[in-house]
């Protein structure tokens, strides 16, 4: 089934999972997180830091999501203090990969972008003036 077809015209759009899956990937976090992780695993501080302004909370609901849905791995140690790190699984090098690669056209085209919002609000003020 197609992304599109999901549960159109049946509000069945919820029990699609692909499109739960593709929320949670392309989350605020998501994104961040798997970007971070294909450098390397990190332990949940560092990872934190490395994505910086995410709370602790979202953090942990982020990659509990992920590992659900097979895309980070949680590797407690178990040790004194209490030692977790999370890489990337296969899946979730594969998935990091095409999130990376939007994430490098959206900073390669941002300057068009930039443009056509201009654009878009100039022709809405005018239309709003007359």
């Amino acid at each position: 089934m197609a992304v599109s077809e999901c549960g159109r015209g049946s509000g069945g759009e919820a029990m699609c999972p692909h499109r739960l899956v593709l929320e949670h990937v392309t989350s605020r976090w998501g994104v961040l997180v798997l970007i971070r992780l294909l450098e390397r695993s990190y332990r949940f501080s560092e990872l934190r830091r490395a994505v910086g302004g995410v709370s602790e909370k979202m953090l942990a609901q982020t990659l509990q999501t992920l590992e659900r849905d097979g895309l980070v791995h949680r590797d407690a140690k178990p040790v004194i203090p209490p030692r977790v790190d999370y890489s990337l699984t296969g899946l979730g090098r594969e998935a990091a990969e095409q999130v990376r690669d939007l994430a490098r056209w959206t900073e390669k085209r941002m300057d068009d972008v930039q443009r056509a919002r201009a654009a878009y609000d100039t022709a809405r003020r005018r239309a709003e003036q007359g």
